[in-house]
């Protein structure tokens, strides 16, 4: 309860206890657009978008991991915020091209590129490309060649043991994600003696879902150091060095946020630390943060159907479930089921303020996979009631199997500026 009161506190409001967004009641927007759907709150991405600004150093550049949230609405306001944005896709390609964002302000990273995929963005222009293997290199090149445009290219590095860190460590063992450390000389190489690659610099990532300033700090030190030995192996400065993505926000009870204000002292001193290095001069150092810019602004609504009570457990079933949201049912990669923070939406009580239950908070489907919340104790509930999760902005609706059971794909409103906007429309869903 303590987490969702700091959430509440920091991103929403509280009236009568009942949750507002930006002075809406979110009964209000229930009644309006049905439940389950998700909402968007613009001034909480706003925040931290602008929390991260004022941490990174003036050489840093933000650009917005599509893959959290892909939404054109997302897309649309970074963009306005004079950021770029990481892509994985093809199709994601085609929706930041149709948010209105210029080929140069796009990177294209991922392990599994088509040469479909390669030979569409080298047509249509692309920023970088991020090539993940040696076999990726000499596609580009062939293409490139083909087509008759050069092309930018920056090589992902899957780094040494060394700087490991994150709920999901990428980096420092086999893994399908760039390519190794020890192997970057063949891949300068290549890079040098290719007629249509320009080589424009490196990509470190190792891990994500990261809240230790000192575990970031470390990864970054150590980008710095494969840098400069990838510009002195040419002999030339490197264009850019993207950090990835990495910064994490707290979903469980356990969990602290990020000390943004410590990270930026220790970004500080490395910037401090190449001062001078001529190889770096001019690098422009990219962070490519997605959850961590749209998590806290999502919540994902949903209505009790029904309560029961089977051999002494008290059961809370609610008209969505994880085929919306199933990184908070823990089966998007999580090995310990752990809760996301959850409240009754519209009785948002205190501790000490009336009866509370502990129940399970499960969905519509026929799985028992299909539980939300586990455990947890929440106000007296009641059929009708509206129940939250919140950190609910990345990683929500599209990392879901929308089509098992076939229920309706949830709407998605957007709140700015005190208007409740419907974003993406509630559809049946169909094969």
């Amino acid at each position: 309860m303590e987490q969702v009161q700091a959430l509440v506190e920091q991103y929403f409001d509280c009236s009568n206890g009942v949750l507002h967004i930006q002075g809406l009641s979110v009964t209000e927007i229930a009644e309006r657009y049905g439940t389950p759907l998700f909402l968007y709150n613009a001034e909480a991405i706003e925040a931290q978008l602008s929390r991260l600004q004022r941490a990174l150093p003036q050489q840093f550049e933000i650009c917005y991991s599509v893959k959290a949230n892909p939404h054109a609405v997302m897309m649309k306001f970074f963009l306005a915020h004079d950021c770029g944005l990481e892509i994985a896709s093809i199709g994601e390609y085609q929706r930041t091209i149709k948010a209105g964002c210029p080929p140069e302000k796009i990177l294209f990273a991922g392990p599994g590129k088509t040469e479909a995929e390669l030979a569409a963005v080298i047509a249509q222009g692309i920023g970088e490309i991020h090539a993940e293997s040696l076999t990726e290199l000499q596609r580009l090149d062939r293409i490139s060649a083909e087509l008759g445009k050069p092309t930018k290219v920056a090589i992902r590095v899957n780094p040494s043991s060394e700087a490991q860190g994150g709920a999901m460590q990428m980096g420092g063992k086999p893994a399908p994600f760039g390519m190794d450390e020890e192997n970057l000389e063949q891949a300068l190489d290549f890079i040098a003696a290719a007629s249509h690659l320009t080589f424009h610099g490196l990509h470190l990532f190792v891990g994500t879902q990261v809240l230790s300033h000192d575990i970031l700090l470390a990864q970054y030190r150590k980008g710095l150091e494969i840098a400069r030995y990838a510009a002195k192996y040419l002999d030339m400065p490197l264009s850019t060095l993207d950090f990835g993505g990495g910064l994490g926000i707290p979903y469980f009870s356990n969990e602290q946020a990020l000390d943004l204000e410590r990270l930026s002292v220790g970004l500080q001193a490395l910037m401090t630390e190449i001062e001078g290095d001529p190889y770096l001069a001019n690098t422009r150092f990219i962070v490519e943060p997605g959850r961590f810019l749209v998590g806290p602004s999502g919540l994902y609504v949903a209505r009790v159907n029904d309560i029961k009570v089977s051999r002494g457990k008290t059961f809370a079933i609610l008209d969505g479930g994880m085929h919306h949201h199933l990184a908070a049912s823990g089966n998007l990669g999580q090995v310990i089921k752990r809760n996301y923070p959850l409240a009754v939406l519209n009785n948002l009580a205190t501790p000490d303020s009336g009866t509370e239950e502990t129940v399970d908070v499960v969905g519509p489907l026929c799985t028992p996979l299909d539980t939300l919340g586990r455990k947890v104790t929440l106000p007296k509930l009641n059929i009708g009631d509206l129940v939250g999760i919140f950190q609910s902005g990345a990683y929500g609706r599209t990392a879901s199997p929308m089509g098992f059971l076939s229920h309706p794909v949830p709407p998605e409103i957007w709140v700015e500026r005190g208007q409740a906007i419907l974003v993406s429309e509630r559809v049946p869903y169909a094969h």
